[in-house]
C-alpha cells in the first residue's frame, strides 16, 4: 500500500501525458483542415520570446521544483539540526525562485502571446499560474512539529506541491508540441533531453525510499560484527543506551 502511494505521482504522469499529447496532435490536425490559426507561424521576435518563455518554465517547473522536492525528502532521515535547517532553507529558496520564474513566464505569455485558451497548453498554464503560489504560502504558515494540524498541513503541502510539479512537467511537453506547431522547428532533441532528465529525477526519487533501508541494514551488520567475542575483558566496558545518546549528542554534525 505504501509503495503504491509513492508510485502514484509517476503513474498519473504516465497516464495523462500520452492522452494530452495525442489531443494536441488531433487539435493541430483539425486546425490545419479548417484553415484556422494553427497554420500561422511566429515571427522571429515572437519565436525568441517563446523560447525564453519555455526556458523560464523549464527552469522553474521542470528543474528547480523537482530538485526542491528531492532536497526536502533528504531531511526525512536527517538527525543533525544544523543540516536539517540547511535542507529546509535550500528547499524554500528553490521553491521561491521557481515561483518567481513562473510568474515572469506568465507575465511574458500574457503580454506577448495570443491567449485564446483553445488548447491544453494554455489551459494547463492558466491553472498553474493560479495555484503556483499556494505551496509557497502554505510553507510560510508551517506548524511546529508535534502541534495540532501538523499532519494535515504536511499532507496538503505535499499533495499540492506534487500535483503542481506533475502538471508543470506535463505542460512542458505540451509546450514543446505547441512550439513545434507554431515555428515548424523540430523539438525531438529537447523532448529526449527533458525525458532523460525527468527519468533521472524519478529514479533518484525512488532510490531515496530505499536509502533509509540500506542504511539500517548497514547498521545491523556493523552491530552484528561488534557483538562478536574479542580477546580481553569486555564486560566492564559495556556502554548503556543512555550513555550512547549522550555521546551522539556531543558529536559535531
Amino acid at each position: 500500500m505504501e509503495i503504491s502511494q509513492k508510485l502514484m505521482p509517476f503513474t498519473i504522469l504516465l497516464v495523462l501525458l500520452p492522452s494530452l499529447v495525442s489531443s494536441e496532435e488531433q487539435a493541430s490536425q483539425v486546425q490545419n483542415c479548417t484553415g484556422g490559426d494553427g497554420n500561422e507561424k511566429l515571427s522571429p521576435q515572437l519565436t525568441f520570446e517563446a523560447t525564453v518563455h519555455g526556458f523560464l518554465l523549464w527552469a522553474s517547473m521542470g528543474f528547480l521544483m523537482p530538485v526542491g522536492i528531492l532536497v526536502i525528502r533528504m531531511s526525512k532521515t536527517e538527525e543533525c539540526r544544523r543540516r536539517l535547517k540547511i535542507l529546509v532553507y535550500v528547499h524554500a529558496m528553490l521553491q521561491i525562485v521557481s515561483v518567481l520564474l513562473v510568474t515572469a513566464g506568465a507575465i511574458m505569455s500574457i503580454k506577448n502571446f495570443e491567449n485564446a485558451f483553445n488548447n491544453h497548453h494554455q489551459r494547463l498554464g492558466l491553472a498553474l499560474y493560479g495555484i503556483i503560489w499556494l505551496p509557497a504560502l502554505l510553507g510560510f504558515f508551517r506548524p511546529q512539529r508535534g502541534t495540532n494540524g501538523r499532519n494535515l498541513w504536511f499532507f496538503t503541502h505535499w499533495m499540492v506541491g506534487t500535483a503542481i510539479s506533475l502538471l508543470g512537467i506535463i505542460n512542458i511537453y505540451t509546450g514543446l508540441e505547441a512550439y513545434h506547431r507554431k515555428t515548424g522547428k523540430s523539438v525531438r532533441i529537447w523532448t529526449i533531453l527533458f525525458t532523460t532528465q525527468i527519468s533521472f529525477i524519478a529514479s533518484f526519487y525512488l532510490f531515496q525510499e530505499k536509502w533509509e533501508y540500506i542504511q539500517k541494514q548497514g547498521e545491523i551488520l556493523l552491530a552484528g560484527s561488534s557483538n562478536e567475542p574479542t580477546t580481553g575483558p569486555t564486560n566492564n566496558q559495556h556502554i548503556s543506551p543512555k550513555d550512547k545518546k549522550k555521546e551522539m549528542a556531543m558529536e559535531p554534525c
